[in-house]
């Protein structure tokens, strides 16, 4: 598996587009649980992703879509991803790119970063240091500025995470901070499919060797207060995990 799972959680400020609008990446690598899995977190992060698995997808899908940053393969099956870089930067010609590849020699970094790569991880690598020199090269191009008033809003939940406020209906829920982080990322996920290992991961940072049985008592938690008297937004899919959406 090409990531691999930090100690501590990856700072949660929201970064936005200077007009307040949500971050555009394009993850472009042929692997489809990676790219899968890289698009759940940057979506957990508050951004927008597109997602392509060739070179040719990702030229169209970056000019269509005009993308803030890219997460790019160098090794992809029908061209380079230095070509895809040039392609790209022929319309969008001070897009950040963060190049991925499985080489990790001087010549392969240099040969990257001379092409125009604005940074450069090696597979495996840690999700969470991803996200940060995504952070790190959105803020250095200027594309990006802190969100001083982020707020989640999935039919009539509402979450606000600078105040750390939840309400649903207009009714304020009281939330602990495990619940919370909890209900963020369902909320970050809407309608999207959640397993019990990516919970663990993505809400208790570490190990809790195979003991999924805490995803379950905490999402019984969140149920008694977010759907308890009201229609149920939290579902079980048996076998898969579970889903957020808006009450029917």
């Amino acid at each position: 598996m090409p990531l691999t799972s930090a100690s501590s959680p990856t700072e949660r400020i929201v970064l936005r587009r200077a007009d307040g609008s949500s971050v555009q990446v394009l993850v472009v690598d042929d692997e489809p649980m990676l790219a899968e899995m890289l698009a759940m977190a940057l979506r957990y992060e508050g951004w927008e992703v597109s997602s392509a698995c060739d070179g040719r997808s990702a030229v169209t899908i970056g000019r269509e879509t005009r993308p803030d940053v890219v997460v790019l393969d160098v090794m992809l099956p029908d061209m380079t991803g230095l070509e895809v870089l040039a392609k790209l930067r022929e319309r969008i010609p001070q897009l950040p790119v963060l190049l991925l590849t499985a080489k990790d020699s001087v010549e392969d970094r240099i040969a990257g970063l001379t092409a125009g790569g604005d940074d450069y991880v090696t597979k495996p690598f840690s999700i969470e240091e991803l996200i940060l020199r995504l952070r790190a090269l959105l803020r250095r191009t200027g594309v990006s500025t802190p969100d001083s008033g982020a707020r989640l809003v999935v039919g009539d939940l509402v979450l606000d995470e600078d105040s750390y406020e939840v309400q649903r209906a207009g009714e304020p829920i009281a939330l602990t901070s495990t619940e919370f982080e909890l209900l963020r990322l369902f909320m970050r996920n809407p309608k999207r499919v959640l397993s019990k290992s990516l919970i663990l991961d993505r809400v208790w940072s570490y190990d809790f060797g195979g003991r999924s049985n805490i995803v379950e008592l905490y999402v019984s938690y969140l149920r008694k207060k977010i759907d308890s008297g009201r229609a149920p937004m939290i579902h079980t899919l048996r076998g898969s995990g579970y889903v957020l959406k808006p009450a029917d």
